[in-house]
């Protein structure tokens, strides 16, 4: 009888580790660790170097993570629906990894080729409850070195009437949560981009739900389409995107010493304005670089330089 409750237990066990490796997607190098989250629409849900076992991706609720966002329309009150107070009114914001509830995202397709991830969901209206988005959202990525490179693709497919269309709203591309220990806030401002100057240092804006007062700090002159967090040492994260027209960037919470499931949150998302129409497709790439802030120019600057040549 004990024999044969060992072997159903170690059964149960290898089933279960079975079980939690297919919910997510891996890329690894002798520098970096990448996941993507199949349980909550294959964003992006894990990064810290290889050997490590720290998280540097703020995973504290589905409106974290570094995802896709998007935003149509006007904002429209829906709380007889089930929208949240305090998202309302709110604009059409199908996102990635799932709704203000914990409702997940719908996962379509995943898989790995080679060095490259696929995902494909559809997304959850931020705002609602439970309420699946009229949209398809696409995302590869691949990893070289300290760099992971991202496509993403939002394809539209509403019906609806309420939010209407023409409304020019600035988009996340993407939306990046870096953990809050990610504390000191750079990037170059200047007018002279991708000549080797000065980097620069800003203060870091803290966020208050609510407050109209206390938002993220909004970069409109971010000439070399980058910003990073990074920790005392320099170490950290940055996010270069190539379109983007502006930043914003920031942190919720007042803790500097937050980690992956905390409710501190550094957070940083390129953006640009865009009209989206209910068919709407939409594609963007960007980068992020995980290292130490001289060395996350340098390879921004070689994607740069490459991207000319191309």
């Amino acid at each position: 009888m004990k024999v044969v409750s060992v072997l159903l237990l170690a059964l149960f066990t290898i089933s279960t580790l079975l079980e939690a490796k297919e919910n997510y997607l891996e890329l690894k190098n002798g520098k970096i660790c990448l996941r993507q989250d199949l349980t909550r629409g294959g964003a992006i849900c894990y990064i810290s170097k290889t050997g490590a076992d720290r998280n540097i991706v703020n995973i504290h609720d589905l409106g974290r993570y570094i995802q896709q966002s998007y935003y149509a329309g006007k904002s429209v009150n829906r709380r007889p629906e089930g929208q949240a107070k305090v998202w309302s009114p709110w604009s059409w914001n199908p996102i990635q990894v799932g709704d203000h509830k914990g409702n997940p995202a719908i996962i379509l397709d995943s898989k790995k080729e080679g060095n490259t991830l696929y995902v494909k969901c559809i997304p959850m209206q931020w705002d609602m409850t439970d309420k699946p988005a009229e949209a398809v959202m696409e995302q590869w990525t691949t990893l070289e070195g300290t760099v992971i490179k991202v496509r993403n693709r939002l394809t539209c497919q509403r019906t609806d009437t309420i939010y209407g269309e023409g409304t020019h709203n600035s988009q996340e591309i993407p939306a990046v949560y870096p953990i809050s220990s990610l504390n000191r806030l750079y990037g170059y401002f200047g007018d002279a981009p991708f000549t080797n100057e000065e980097i620069d240092t800003t203060e870091v804006h803290e966020i208050i739900v609510g407050d109209p007062d206390h938002f993220w700090g909004v970069y409109n002159h971010v000439t070399e389409k980058w910003m990073a967090f990074v920790d005392d040492s320099g170490w950290g994260m940055g996010v270069y995107s190539p379109s983007a027209t502006g930043f914003l960037a920031g942190r919720a919470g007042s803790s500097r010493q937050g980690e992956s499931a905390d409710a501190e949150t550094s957070y940083i998302a390129p953006t640009r304005t865009q009209v989206m129409m209910k068919n709407s497709v939409v594609e963007y790439e960007y980068y992020l670089i995980v290292d130490n802030i001289d060395k996350i120019r340098k390879q921004i600057y070689k994607i740069h330089t490459k991207s000319k040549k191309s």
